[in-house]
């Protein structure tokens, strides 16, 4: 029988780790930012505010696993006519909940000025 063995690199676990924390921490920060007072632009993320939070932050990370799950499943994978390996795609996400969590911290410091 032949070794078990991860059929993925370690990195890709670390990264889909940090997106997912990360995406709690976009979940909290919106919390908070429409405790002061901003509305959420995303209709779809809205509606779920409107039923209140717990919901709101559930469905907003099992849809965040579900994605960082299937990219990263798919990590040695290319698309786009084998031009963009999907590995990348999970740096991107990466970067993207960087800079929206660097975003929302600067909304809410700027919410907490003009209060």
């Amino acid at each position: 029988m032949p070794p078990l063995h991860d059929l993925h690199e370690a990195r890709w676990l670390g990264v889909a780790m940090l997106i997912m924390l990360l995406s709690v921490g976009d979940a909290m920060l919106t919390l908070q930012l429409m405790h002061q007072g901003a509305i959420e632009v995303n209709p779809v993320m809205a509606m779920l505010l409107d039923g209140g939070s717990p919901g709101f932050a559930y469905v907003k990370v099992a849809l965040t696993a579900a994605g960082v799950t299937v990219l990263t499943v798919l990590a040695r994978v290319h698309a786009f006519g084998r031009r963009l390996p999907v590995g990348v795609v999970l740096y991107v996400v990466l970067g993207l909940y960087v800079g929206l969590i660097g975003y929302e911290y600067w909304l809410l410091q700027v919410i907490q000025q003009e209060s």
